[in-house]
């Protein structure tokens, strides 16, 4: 059978492996988790907000010097850093006047750490 749209083969049974799907069903996440999910990797879907968290990898910053190293403006910044932190990716703490960010926990930086690992891995082809 093929998928006349496509041209692409089509699987003529429903289900050859049904042991495999029962397991693999069973250990799914919920929909609302994986909705979750879904919404999280999002936020890391942007090149400035991977940026700055790529500079929190590194140290604790205030909206004045991630502007400043990312040549931006402090507003673009703001908003971004209020995107990570409703996200649960960045947290804040104030001394002063002076806001400093950081990343929220170690799974953040784990996450990141684990993409960029990927694609320098990727793009060296090994």
């Amino acid at each position: 059978m093929v998928n006349s749209e496509y041209n692409i083969p089509l699987c003529e049974s429903t289900c050859i492996h049904e042991d495999v799907v029962n397991r693999v069903k069973k250990n799914l996440p919920d929909d609302e988790i994986l909705s979750e999910a879904a919404n999280f990797f999002k936020v890391f879907g942007d090149k400035t907000r991977i940026k700055i968290l790529s500079a929190l990898l590194d140290s604790e910053m205030c909206v004045c010097d991630i502007a400043c190293l990312l040549e931006m403006s402090q507003s673009a910044i703001s908003h971004q850093l209020r995107v990570l932190k409703s996200n649960n990716l960045v947290k804040n703490r104030k001394e002063g006047k002076v806001v400093y960010y950081s990343l929220e926990d170690e799974h953040v930086k784990a996450i990141l750490d684990q993409g960029i690992v990927h694609i320098r891995h990727k793009n060296r082809g090994e």
